[in-house]
């Protein structure tokens, strides 16, 4: 890949060794690993099928269809328009999405209001905390899965990470707004969208040959397996590590977020009988799915070195600030992960995170005094503050939009 500069290579150390057989293993392993039982789910049932061999039946064959029409540039132009989860669909679009769109865009019939309010204020209160794992840690966590490092890198939006960055922003940033799934919120929107860009892809990325070459014998990516590893890189992952920290959570807290990201996951598209009814649940069918597959890649190496030289541009310009960028990213996934992606070593930021961070978390949630803070620890703080900004004010200035090519060669 002549994209991949050797420097990137070499700065992925010894964890390329393995990826060949890392490539080779990954899928193969997911697949004989699932046992989760739909009785689990959201849904209490389900025919337990393979979710590796699942994909989304509905939207796949309409943008298959949409793209071989060449509507693809028509319909994103009319999307523009749609900004709001009450706004109406915009006229002129082709009956069939339109049709599809109109049943996409419902709640599913268990979502609850009540929970969702309560999870609109828990993000705010939590906010720091949860932009900063969702973003930095759940950024950092989808580089280190391979399939999702690949189908980003080799998709159109793989050619200019900051607009994908932006794109992702739009998501996230909807989620955890106040008014995510109020009349006046973006959620809706943005996940409708973001499912049709899946479908797109679905039928767009295996005509790439170097998707093609290092895909490890899937044929279709974004399978339902897929979108719950991707799932679990977020919510899961964020909740480990919020109780890891020791932040206060009350149980009413704690099972509103996780119907937040249940009712988001049915609305991307992913089946009832996939989505975790409870945490132990979500924990479970995540050491199965995703602790598994998580691996390097010389697409992750790449698109980390991208990623985090964005965050250091922004916390300083000419990126000075790196070093402290690079130990925050280390700090919030471990080192195995950061040592697939290719993160480098920062021995001074590394001691001072870990020992300021849990400090600052605790002062926060008024657990110690001021005077135990370290004072390095307000920098971090405000690396991380800056991070949080670029994150969501990305997503205001783009818009979700369906692919209709790959990843420019």
């Amino acid at each position: 890949m002549d994209e991949l500069s050797r420097r990137k290579m070499l700065l992925a150390g010894g964890a390329l060794g393995a990826l060949g057989a890392l490539s080779a293993a990954a899928p193969a392993q997911a697949r004989s690993l699932w046992t989760w039982s739909p009785s689990g789910s959201v849904a209490g049932s389900g025919a337990g099928r393979d979710p590796q061999w699942v994909w989304d039946e509905e939207a796949d064959p309409l943008l298959a269809a949409a793209i071989d029409r060449g509507d693809v540039p028509r319909v994103n132009q009319l999307l523009r328009t749609w900004t709001r989860n009450d706004q109406p669909l915009p006229d002129g679009l082709p009956h069939d999405l339109r049709d599809f769109m109109e049943r996409a865009r419902r709640l599913p019939p268990w979502a609850d209001r009540r929970k969702l309010d309560i999870a609109a204020d828990f993000n705010e209160t939590r906010g720091i905390y949860l932009n900063l794992l969702n973003g930095v840690g759940g950024g950092m966590l989808s580089t280190a899965i391979p399939r999702e490092a690949r189908a980003v890198y080799y998709s159109k939006g793989g050619a200019d990470m900051e607009d994908r960055v932006a794109k992702t922003s739009r998501l996230g940033f909807a989620i955890g707004d106040l008014n995510a799934y109020r009349p006046d919120g973006k959620v809706v929107v943005e996940a409708v969208k973001t499912r049709l860009v899946h479908a797109a892809v679905r039928h767009l990325l295996p005509k790439s040959p170097g998707w093609s070459h290092t895909s490890g014998g899937q044929t279709i990516p974004i399978s339902q397996a897929d979108m719950m590893v991707t799932w679990h890189s977020l919510p899961t992952y964020t909740m480990r590590q919020l109780l890891d920290w020791k932040v206060p959570i009350t149980a009413a807290d704690s099972a509103a977020y996780l119907h937040l990201w249940q009712v988001t996951a049915h609305m991307l598209g992913i089946r009832d009988e996939y989505i975790p009814a409870t945490w132990d649940e979500a924990d479970a069918q995540s050491k199965q799915i995703l602790d598994p597959v998580l691996g390097p890649t010389p697409e992750g190496v790449e698109l980390t070195d991208i990623l985090l030289g964005q965050l250091a541009e922004q916390t300083s310009p000419g990126g000075i600030d790196r070093p402290l960028v690079n130990a925050l990213a280390r700090y919030l996934v471990g080192d195995q992960v950061a040592d697939w992606d290719g993160i480098p070593r920062e021995p001074f930021w590394e001691k001072a995170i870990a020992t300021a961070w849990p400090k600052l978390v605790a002062f926060r949630e008024k657990l110690i005094p001021l005077p135990l803070v370290p004072p390095l620890a307000w920098t971090i703080d405000e690396a991380a503050r800056q991070y949080i900004m670029f994150y969501l004010t990305k997503g205001r200035g783009t818009q979700i939009e369906i692919p209709d090519t790959n990843r420019p060669s």
